[in-house]
């Protein structure tokens, strides 16, 4: 879920970095190690102050017992989304590409991502970007498997930018 929260509208490469400096810091990724941190060293390490917070949402809300990754595992798309929204920072992207990544749902799909309305672009020389809209009807003729044409579409996006 750090990772996710760190890969709201940054890039991959600032996500992954960051998400390295924390482990540097503290060793394993867990609610206890993560609450120890200070503001101070969390902006240190590449925290916004805002991520900062909905992290440590997440961390508190998860030793006190109100919010459990594991139970996702057991929730169908639609209910495990949905729970993931009702967390303070997790919005539809980061509910949608934690689905994808962490729980590796076939039909994940992260509608409103930028990479993936340019990779659709490019692939279909299209003069503008489509609205995340016409992406999402787009993505619907690849219904059940949407994550597999999300991670096809990410590489060959990361791939013409020589950054695969």
């Amino acid at each position: 879920m750090v990772i996710a929260i760190l890969s709201q509208q940054v890039s991959l490469e600032s996500a992954q970095a960051t998400f390295t400096k924390l482990e540097n810091v503290i060793g394993p990724i867990n609610p206890e190690n993560f609450l120890s941190l200070d503001d101070n060293t969390l902006r240190k390490i590449g925290f916004s102050r805002q991520k900062a917070s909905y992290v440590r949402g997440v961390a508190h809300e998860n030793m006190v017992g109100d919010f459990d990754l594991e139970d996702l595992q057991a929730m169908d798309n639609n209910q495990a989304r949905k729970r993931l929204m009702e967390v303070r920072g997790i919005g539809a992207w980061t509910a949608d590409t934690y689905l994808l990544f962490s729980l590796r749902r076939s039909d994940a799909w992260p509608s409103g991502d930028l990479a993936l309305a340019k990779a659709i672009q490019e692939l279909r020389r299209l003069v503008t970007i489509p609205s995340y809209e016409e992406v999402d009807r787009i993505a619907d003729h690849w219904r059940p498997c949407r994550a597999v044409a999300a991670r096809i579409l990410w590489h060959f996006y990361l791939s013409e930018r020589g950054r695969a």
